[in-house]
């Protein structure tokens, strides 16, 4: 009787024991894939450190003459900074890839002035440093001469007065009529009156620190422009254009 009680208590003792998990061997698919998994995390390296660097804006002499026109009036007004603006950081080496490009204009022949003064270096007030385009939508084109990546524009219409320009409007692109793959950085123009989309963007008071748009090193080779008078006429002006960035190697 207690042979037969032993034998038939057997089972009961090795049950829990064949349940009972042993740890996995080298050759076990378990560990192969955990062995993996960790040779994989090792092998992810982190993405290098960009040296950012403030990037080399030089700005014109203020030139304010006489009262601001209107601007009470301007909706969707930015509120001003009241102090300098700080110094805007992109990758070490960046430089203004605009000053001596080529630049065209929807208006062939300025009202004063000459297109080509858009991108020559020259960003005072006075007379003579800008050029004056017709009434409505007008665009100015920069062509950088090759694919960059732009981190940066930074524009000046005019700033002898305080004026507020109306559907600015800043797009970038490699083609260079702005059909496809088109990126637009700036867009002030709320109720879509120019026909390229209603923007979010606010209008903003012309100083001479100019409006610096970040553009996030977008890759284009060209940078157009686009404006529809201010709120003290129905012209368009451009001082300065600068555009920062690098070439794509």
């Amino acid at each position: 009787m207690i042979r037969i009680f032993l034998v038939a208590l057997l089972p009961i003792v090795f049950i829990p024991a064949c349940r009972k998990s042993s740890p996995q061997s080298a050759d076990s698919p378990g560990a192969a894939d955990t062995e993996t998994a960790t040779a994989t995390a090792d092998a992810v390296e982190e993405p290098s450190q960009v040296q950012l660097a403030p990037v080399p804006i030089e700005l014109p002499r203020p030139m304010f003459v006489g009262t601001p026109q209107n601007i009470r009036g301007v909706s969707r007004l930015a509120k001003p900074l009241g102090k300098p603006r700080p110094p805007f950081l992109a990758p070490a080496g960046t430089e203004n890839l605009a000053f001596g490009k080529p630049v065209s204009s929807s208006d062939e022949e300025p009202i004063i002035g000459e297109i080509e003064y858009i991108t020559d270096g020259d960003k005072s007030a006075a007379d003579g440093s800008y050029v004056e385009l017709g009434p409505f939508v007008q665009h100015i084109t920069i062509d950088l001469g090759a694919e960059c990546e732009i981190y940066a524009v930074l524009l000046w219409h005019y700033h002898k007065q305080a004026r507020v320009y109306f559907d600015v409007i800043v797009q970038v692109a490699n083609d260079p009529d702005f059909i496809t793959e088109v990126s637009t950085l700036f867009n002030n123009d709320d109720d879509n009156s120019s026909g390229l989309g209603a923007g979010r963007d606010l209008h903003y008071v012309e100083t001479h620190e100019g409006k610096l748009i970040d553009a996030k090193g977008t890759r284009a080779r060209y940078v157009r422009l686009y404006s529809k008078g201010n709120n003290a006429n129905e012209l368009n002006h451009y001082i300065e254009v600068e555009v920062f960035g690098k070439p794509v190697k």
